[in-house]
């Protein structure tokens, strides 16, 4: 056998046994099993959802805030359930898949704290005439852990042996309780709007909603009208960054591990009172500044462009909640008064949404993006690669790092990512990373879902499903092929900005990205791409700033840029001086 049908023979050995294990696949029996029910106590029947089983080696906090995907990660282990019953038992077993463990026979014997969550999934009738179960966002941001109206149970001290999990019962008589909406300020307003569009999609009321940052002067001068500049991001529970007292003085500091910063919490109520200052200095021009909330039932927000299998949120976004707020908060509402700025996925939302509404839009600030090209999709190429998780030569097999820090030491892998959500949720229902990417760019399938660009336990490629992608969500191809159509409407608007140790690689796609866009002409695309040295995620384009530092100014940082945009390219007419008052 010669070294490449060698290599191919072990492949295959390694993907028939990767298949002999799938959560799909029962192949183990076993006489010890941990047991969960919910109380009758909760008032609560027939519900369906993902039910986890999670241990933890340490009481620090509740099991079920310590999951993760890095090398912090404890146990845990998923599995559906339909119309569970109260006092209804179902039993976790070593054929239960789970992460970073496969399987509960698998975990380190040792003392645990064991504690189960079942993240509650509501019908949808779709009006694409599918029914999919799926879970409502109830305003925290789809995250399994805290979401109103999840069960869980108290944690519980137990003895795991090796190759034997105690035989306990584990009761849910816990509900996560309502979350309490901001009220407004003087300052910040808060909307929230039914969406006829995403409403006739989802079968059901569906709701987008804004945080509304007022300038300086909005009620002394009901004449003006403002320029609107909208922060893309993950969900919002407030605007966030805004201050108008000093620093609390009482503040214990507390130690950031993403930054190796102690006090960070001061430095953020310092920054956050330092844009309050800016905001009502004299020359600080008068804008809207928007933080909107368009939670799915895929993820905590919506990528804030159409998809087959989340609805019209682009359109929804674009055509009636900007122009809803415009016209209660006197905006422009104009096309060349409209900014879009934002980091990772408010990155790739930023560029996105500029892409598809060229004309609605003046410009895009995209820092950190989410892949922009998917021949960069992070370390894979799904175009070319055969295999997501591990990357194959004749003689050697090597996995995929998917987390680094600016030094090149990785803590997670592709594999691991994805393992974790499909623990945490099947058919890209775990509020993952992957799973998100999965529900807004591929196509919907048969049973309502969207269609896998991978299978999530080989990592086998669909290219079937990439080409989808790559015509409909890649953004350097669809610039690159339609540049004849979209150039002039997008001449100038287009700012990229990735660290060039970016944790998750985004550099890479951002790297194919500039060279199309330095390459075109009739017309050049005029823009601006920049890199921060050895800066990690998500740096922002502030060159003289740590990334600390500059991650909290976003809302100011790129002002003088929006204000250079608008005297140059505001049309004959446009009011250029109602919102420029001292």
């Amino acid at each position: 056998m010669n070294s490449v049908s060698k290599f191919a023979f072990l492949f295959s050995i390694f993907i028939v046994a990767c298949q002999s294990k799938s959560p799909d696949v029962s192949s183990k029996t076993s006489e010890n099993h941990i047991s969960v029910s919910y109380s009758d106590d909760l008032n609560f029947e027939n519900l369906d959802g993902r039910l986890l089983l999670v241990l933890s080696d340490n009481n620090n906090e509740e099991p079920r805030f310590q999951v993760t995907n890095n090398l912090k990660a404890q146990p845990i282990f998923g599995k559906n359930v339909n119309q569970l019953k109260p006092n209804e038992h179902v039993v976790f077993t070593e054929d239960d898949f789970g992460f970073p463990y496969e399987s509960l026979s698998d975990v380190k014997p040792g003392t645990y704290y064991a504690q189960a969550v079942l993240h509650v999934y509501e019908t949808f009738n779709l009006s694409t005439g599918q029914m999919v179960k799926l879970p409502m966002d109830n305003g925290e941001g789809q995250q399994w852990n805290k979401s109103p109206g999840n069960l869980y149970s108290k944690p519980v001290k137990i003895e795991i042996s090796k190759n034997s999990v105690p035989n306990i019962d584990l009761v849910m008589d816990q509900v996560i309780s309502e979350i309490v909406e901001p009220e407004d300020t003087e300052w910040i307003k808060h909307i929230k709007m039914k969406s006829e569009l995403l409403s006739k999609f989802w079968g059901r009321d569906m709701y987008l909603g804004a945080h509304v940052l007022l300038p300086k002067g909005f009620n002394e001068h009901p004449e003006a009208k403002y320029p609107l500049m909208v922060f893309q991001g993950h969900f919002p529970s407030d605007f966030g960054g805004f201050r108008t007292t000093p620093p609390d003085p009482n503040l214990k500091p507390e130690y950031s591990d993403r930054f190796g910063i102690d006090g960070y919490n001061i430095i953020q109520q310092e920054e956050a009172y330092n844009f309050y200052k800016r905001w009502n200095e004299p020359d600080f021009p008068r804008f809207l500044i928007i933080e909107i909330q368009h939670p799915t039932p895929y993820y905590d927000d919506s990528y804030a462009v159409n998809s087959a299998s989340q609805g019209p949120y682009g359109d929804a976004l674009t055509y009636e909640l900007i122009p809803y707020i415009e016209k209660m908060f006197r905006g422009q509402g104009e096309g060349w008064s409209r900014f879009l700025y934002g980091g990772s996925t408010g990155g790739w939302e930023a560029l996105a949404v500029q892409v598809k509404y060229p004309e609605e839009y003046n410009g895009c600030f995209a820092a950190c993006p989410d892949p922009i090209d998917f021949r960069a999709y992070c370390l894979n190429n799904i175009y070319e690669d055969d295999n997501a998780y591990f990357a194959r030569s004749n003689h050697k097999i090597l996995e995929i790092p998917s987390h680094r820090d600016y030094l090149g030491n990785v803590s997670a892998t592709v594999k691991d990512d994805n393992y974790l959500e499909l623990v945490l949720g099947d058919k890209s229902r775990s509020g993952g990373q992957y799973d998100i990417w999965e529900a807004t760019y591929s196509p919907q399938g048969e049973d309502g879902y969207p269609q896998r660009i991978w299978d999530k336990y080989t990592g086998e490629i669909n290219h079937e499903v990439a080409a989808y992608w790559k015509e409909n969500y890649d953004l350097r191809h669809i610039l690159e092929r339609d540049w004849d159509k979209l150039g002039e409407n997008l001449k100038g608007k287009i700012h990229i900005y990735c660290g060039d140790m970016d944790n998750y690689y985004l550099n890479n796609a951002v790297y194919l990205m500039e060279d199309f866009l330095e390459s075109t002409t009739d017309p050049y695309y005029d823009g601006e791409v920049d890199y921060g040295n050895r800066a990690e995620h998500c740096w922002n384009g502030d060159q003289e700033n740590p990334n600390y530092i500059s991650r909290l100014r976003y809302n100011s940082m790129y002002v003088p840029k929006i204000m250079k945009r608008i005297m140059a390219s505001a049309p004959e007419g446009a009011d250029l001086t109602s919102w420029r008052y001292k």
